[in-house]
């Protein structure tokens, strides 16, 4: 059955609310990003079609974490992956009047300020990846900071959204392939980091997808005449037409690791597909990337749509890899995989969001 991406958008966020009450999406209790990335969906979701069960389905998530003060229950201020949820409260906050959410959000920016950093500034991804910038982190830090300076007139989070890409793009770029390696250990301390670069050895497919999303939200906030926003446009354009390279010919999806399609033990990977097709759609729509790309976006997106299930229950989006640390090619092959999860459902539907009206 054929639908446009809309109806499967819908579709996916039906499917893990009929499996998940709102409270209880796991991680269960937690102000994770797995929630985050799949309620952020779901937002754009309801902000195209405006049925408010998406929006209360938010709400009450985040009401049964945040407290009537604005109090955070139950999440680690160590690791930029339980601030990004953040990213709910805007919406809820203009939406609902709330000042609970208001609250909520002036103490999970400031962490993102004092968070610890390396030498040359960037921010560690968690207290426990001492010294290691993560492509990841971009996506955990970056939307949510350029929102607040734009919401509350905070403008310090604009240089920090630009000095952190900057400085990631600089430690994890490769200047060959125009890809970004997946993380980058100041110290030059971990077992995967190249003892001259710090630089980890594999181009991930997800965490790279991260990168043009993270910079593109940013983009949606930060002022276009503001002091070296020009540099997020670039930093995002050059990655896509990097990117579309390695995209497989036959399936239109990518790869887990990007640049290595067809050797021994590879496999083509949902989530890091959904991320890129939502790129080159949402930088064609903001009039930065010409619209031949869509060529690929659409090829991408028919690759993702004819892989998914159906059953009783709904959707079922399956080949999405687990989340993982860093390491080298085998331990990124090896990665299990899962059916539905909830940032590969979140990547799946901000794919829907950002495809539809563009090229369905």
């Amino acid at each position: 059955m054929k639908m446009t991406a809309l109806e499967y958008g819908k579709c996916a966020c039906d499917t893990l609310m009929k499996k998940f009450e709102a409270p209880v999406l796991p991680p269960v209790g937690r102000f994770h990003y797995h929630q985050g990335v799949f309620l952020s969906g779901m937002q754009k979701i309801y902000e195209i079609c405006k049925d408010e069960k998406y929006l209360t389905y938010c709400k009450d998530w985040v009401d049964s974490i945040i407290n009537e003060e604005g109090e955070i229950n139950t999440f680690d201020q160590g690791q930029l992956d339980d601030i990004q949820p953040g990213v709910l409260l805007f919406l809820l906050y203009e939406k609902y009047g709330e000042e609970r959410y208001k609250k909520a959000l002036d103490t999970l920016l400031p962490l993102i300020l004092n968070f610890p950093k390396n030498v040359e500034g960037g921010l560690w991804h968690k207290e426990q990846n001492k010294e290691q910038m993560w492509l990841d982190g971009l996506y955990m830090a970056g939307p949510i900071s350029a929102q607040y300076g734009a919401t509350f007139g905070h403008k310090e989070y604009y240089d920090l959204c630009i000095f952190q890409a900057l400085l990631m793009e600089k430690k994890t770029k490769d200047t060959k392939t125009g890809l970004w390696y997946h993380a980058w250990d100041s110290i030059k301390e971990r077992p995967w980091a190249d003892p001259e670069t710090g630089r980890s050895s594999e181009f991930w497919g997800r965490s790279i997808g991260w990168v043009p999303v993270a910079l593109l939200e940013e983009l949606e906030h930060i002022p276009a005449d503001y002091k070296d926003s020009k540099e997020l446009v670039r930093m995002t354009l050059e990655l896509l037409e990097a990117v579309v390279k390695y995209q497989d010919k036959e399936s239109g999806l990518w790869y887990q690791v990007v640049d290595k399609g067809g050797m021994e033990g590879n496999w083509l990977e949902s989530s890091c597909t959904c991320l890129f097709v939502a790129a080159i759609c949402k930088a064609v729509r903001m009039g930065l990337l010409d619209k031949n790309y869509l060529t690929y976006a659409k090829k991408g997106y028919e690759g993702v749509i004819n892989r998914i299930r159906f059953d009783e229950q709904g959707i079922i989006i399956d080949n999405i890899c687990v989340g993982t640390g860093v390491g080298d090619y085998k331990h990124y092959c090896d990665r299990p995989t899962s059916e539905n999860d909830l940032h590969g459902a979140g990547a799946f539907i901000i794919m829907c969001a950002e495809v539809s009206g563009i090229i369905d």
